[in-house]
């Protein structure tokens, strides 16, 4: 079996087995705490240019399917574990997962202590990191300096988002998605209310948006700082008090930011299937699903028109707001889960809820 090196910018070294695509891989390295979900979580375009770390331990035991995935391509630059299971055994699966990541070029490493790179990154924050093969010809100075050197990349979305907009058909309310990363439960959320769903890329002008005649639109996940995001910013100020929005992670942070808040990277995120989140509105905890690197500045929403409406109480960070204006809302966590609690799975009906109540005034108004 071939040994892999996995090698951070500080210099740290960790020596493990490799699985998965023979090819070296550089991004940078973020953990996430889920026990169970490791094939939605290699499908989820929010981790683009990442290599992610399960802090579970045994990782492969269920297999892979046809029915988990979040997008049809993998973002993912690679796969961290602290043992693979080999022999999968659940009724579902179709492939093991090395041979799943083999097939779509992505590789792993195994056999590391992921306590350890826990640690470190909860200590020092996500760092750059390199997926290589362990041998002679290995320069560790020069791959730490090369690392140091690389700048973070910032076209996240681009690489995600889709091309062109495309329907999902429903009888329902029509929704425009606007596709930032979009996980697919999201648009399976949609789906199951019957809405009729027209998936935008992310730099879709509001003026095509509006011409759909949407009852609502919803801005989905995706990868990266939102400030980056200048096209989708721009897009969401021109359609603020048009029609009803909801908005996931991503999608909230876009929203916030176009309506004058301010963002910050966290120092290691928010990545898992345990996040308890409290509704200030009803005073409910919910435990959420949460991947995420960036959060909104509590205290940037007070000269906007937003109202904070979710906090974290791991960390007290922003995870919700809604206009005082205008009918929307938005959350930092995923109601639609995928893996993860489907506590929050509710928000989607209030969105529904709200398209109606809009559609009412409109009939009275005419």
């Amino acid at each position: 079996m071939k040994k892999r090196l996995l090698i951070l910018e500080d210099g740290t070294v960790f020596s493990g087995t490799a699985f998965g695509s023979d090819k070296a891989s550089q991004g940078e390295v973020v953990f996430t705490t889920g026990m169970t979900g490791y094939q939605e979580t290699l499908s989820d375009p929010s981790f683009y240019g990442q290599i992610v770390t399960l802090t579970y331990p045994l990782i492969g035991n269920y297999g892979i399917n046809r029915d988990d995935f979040e997008s049809i391509q993998p973002a993912i630059r690679g796969f961290v574990v602290r043992e693979l299971a080999e022999h999968p055994s659940n009724w579902r699966s179709d492939m093991t997962l090395n041979d799943y990541l083999k097939s779509q070029d992505i590789p792993g490493i195994e056999g590391i202590d992921t306590r350890k790179l826990t640690r470190i990154i909860r200590a020092k924050g996500a760092v750059r990191a390199i997926l290589t093969e362990a041998d002679a010809e290995v320069n560790v100075e020069e791959i730490v300096a090369q690392l140091q050197a690389t700048p973070l990349i910032t076209h996240h979305v681009k690489e995600v988002s889709p091309k062109a907009a495309y329907p999902s058909p429903g009888r329902g309310k029509r929704v425009v998605l606007i596709d930032f990363g979009m996980k697919h439960g999201i648009l399976r959320e949609l789906n199951k209310r019957d809405c009729d769903v027209i998936v935008a890329p992310y730099n879709t002008s509001a003026q095509q948006i509006l011409a759909w005649q949407p009852d609502g639109i919803m801005l989905s996940n995706g990868p990266g700082n939102p400030m980056d995001v200048t096209e989708g910013i721009e897009t969401v100020k021109n359609l603020i008090g048009k029609v009803p929005m909801f908005g996931i992670c991503l999608g909230h942070q876009i929203f916030s930011l176009a309506c004058g808040a301010k963002s910050f990277k966290l120092p290691f995120g928010h990545r898992g299937g345990n996040h308890p989140v409290k509704d200030l509105r009803t005073g409910r905890t919910d435990l959420t699903s949460q991947n995420h690197g960036y959060a909104i500045d509590i205290d940037s929403l007070k000269d906007t028109d937003l109202e904070l409406t979710h906090v974290a109480l791991n960390d007290g960070t922003c995870e919700g707001v809604r206009h005082k204006k205008y009918p929307i809302f938005t959350v930092q966590y995923h109601p639609e889960a995928s893996p993860g609690p489907e506590d929050s799975n509710h928000l989607f009906d209030e969105f529904i809820e709200m398209m109606e109540n809009e559609a009412a005034k409109e009939k009275q108004h005419a």
